[in-house]
């Protein structure tokens, strides 16, 4: 009996170790397992003090946390400082912030990747569809209203046989949605208050029309449509907590409208922004971008704009080229904004892209400097063999490389034959040549062929000549076989900004 005490005390001694914070559990590497051995379903946010998206996403977790526990929910919420437990990070391939990681059942080999938005409902519905049915059943009306009342999207599906071929279709929709609760229900008095008279499927929505009703052939692919147009409002704000619904989703056509919200005629443009919108729901997401917000300043720079130049409208495709396009007009109306998408969409539009001036005095520095005006002249010139660095103002790495850079400019500044040049990429932007990271670097050699080789090998002064001394074979690679470097900035959909570049 004695030993029996000694082991729970023990055992409750154990699980004391592993603090609250909001009801976050505080993990470490000395009280992991037990926190798994506890909680059979644990989700666990690696993070780093500093990390913007982290402090961004902390209320919103702190909330889910509660959220769960005042339902009274096996499923617990914890948090990791990766940068104090470096072990834990590696071991579990941690490599940006946050990282969110599902663990089931006490196990450590597979934990699933979270996939869902950073709002606390996001992740309460995500969890639940992790660890119970895909479809909740509904049996009465006090179920239904809650449902939806604490939901800001929730599809419910009215089966008389929730057994026929419609039901299984809806439950088969349901499993291969994680952030969004559904439900289903034979019950009289639920499909009589919501006024339903026969088989149906529900999107219930706490914004524009409140609710849409499918229509057509039940099938999964035909709900999961019917969900993924209408899941989100008609015009959507770009924040960091919407950010993972918009570049989520499967709509890679986005236009986007940046508007200061403080500006005297906001509504008027949002009104006219969205009676424009309903005629592309399903193929085009309409957002809007407060054009003051300091966060949003690198998103205006992408598209080439400043805030004096607000409001202003530009679509772009994400799919595994970012394309942008710009209106020929800049009024804001949804004749307009109707006028621009539907020429998208017939596939009309050309690609705009951005060019500074050139430079009166881009040629006179051992480093040339390109735009894109000037660049299919420069690097393409089959006299010359033009070795071109693709660079961010903003980027770490590319200002490591300015001095390195600039010496190989002066090295070969007296070459008839060898031209070392720089361009900024976020200002510049040229159909030929494709940049997914800062800093990129490409040679062009001479001849008509018109052959781009990228640079792979070492960021010297040592590699770079070894690599033009040897006509670009030493450290180089055809261009789009080039690999992830650790000393590269990743353009991303979301960099430590969340932006969309």
């Amino acid at each position: 009996m004695l030993k029996f005490v000694l082991l729970c005390a023990l055992a409750a001694a154990s699980r004391a170790d592993v603090a609250e914070e909001e009801d976050v559990l505080v993990l470490k590497k000395s009280n992991f397992d037990e926190a798994l051995r506890a909680h059979p379903h644990l989700l666990v946010e690696f993070y780093a003090p500093w990390c913007g998206h982290c402090k961004a996403l902390a209320p919103e977790y702190a909330k889910a946390a509660g959220m769960l526990k005042a339902e009274g929910s096996d499923i617990r919420l914890a948090k990791v400082d990766a940068t104090e437990e470096s072990d834990l990070a590696q071991e579990f391939g941690v490599r940006g912030y946050p990282t969110i990681k599902f663990f089931k059942g006490g196990a450590k080999d597979s934990p699933k990747e979270y996939s869902a938005g950073r709002q606390a409902e996001d992740i309460v519905n995500w969890l639940k569809k992790r660890t119970g049915p895909a479809a909740t059943t509904l049996t009465e009306v006090t179920q239904a209203e809650s449902l939806i009342a604490d939901s800001e999207v929730a599809v419910v599906a009215f089966f008389k046989d929730v057994e026929s071929d419609g039901a299984k279709a809806f439950v088969q929709a349901a499993e291969a949605v994680d952030d969004i609760p559904f439900a289903i229900t034979s019950a009289d008095g639920v499909f009589s208050k919501f006024e339903v008279s026969k088989d149906s499927v529900i999107l219930f929505k706490k914004f524009d029309e409140g609710r849409n009703t499918f229509e057509g052939e039940l099938s999964k692919e035909s709900l999961l449509s019917f969900i993924k147009a209408n899941q989100l409002p008609l015009v959507i704000e770009f924040t960091e907590q919407t950010a993972p619904k918009i570049f989520g989703g499967e709509i890679k056509s986005h236009i986007l409208m940046f508007v200061p919200k403080a500006s005297s005629d906001f509504q008027e443009k949002m009104d006219q922004f969205k009676k424009a919108a309903e005629g592309f729901k399903g193929k085009i997401l309409f957002i809007f971008i407060d054009s003051e917000i300091d966060d949003n300043q690198r998103i205006l720079e992408f598209f080439g704009l400043k805030k004096e130049e607000c409001p202003a409208v530009r679509l772009i495709t994400l799919e595994d080229e970012m394309t942008k396009y710009k209106p020929d007009t800049t009024e804001i109306t949804a004749e307009n904004i109707i006028s621009f998408c539907t020429a998208f969409t017939d596939g009309k539009l050309k690609p705009h892209l951005m060019s500074q001036d050139i430079p009166e005095d881009w040629d006179k520095s051992p480093v040339k400097v390109l735009v894109g005006k000037n660049f299919e002249e420069v690097a393409f010139d089959p006299a010359k063999n033009v070795f071109v660095e693709f660079y961010a103002p903003w980027c770490g790495h590319c200002k490591q490389l300015a001095p390195i850079w600039d010496q190989l400019g002066e090295q070969y500044k007296g070459s008839s034959d060898i031209v070392v040049a720089k361009m900024d990429s976020t200002a510049n932007e040229i159909e030929s040549v494709k940049v997914h990271s800062f800093p990129t670097l490409k040679f062009f050699p001479a001849g008509d062929e018109r052959k781009v080789i990228d640079y792979n090998g070492e960021r010297t002064l040592d590699g770079f000549t070894k690599f033009l001394e040897s006509g670009g074979k030493e450290g180089g690679a055809p261009a789009g076989d080039d690999e992830e470097d650790e000393g590269e900035v990743k353009l991303t959909l979301q960099t430590s900004n969340t932006v969309y570049i």
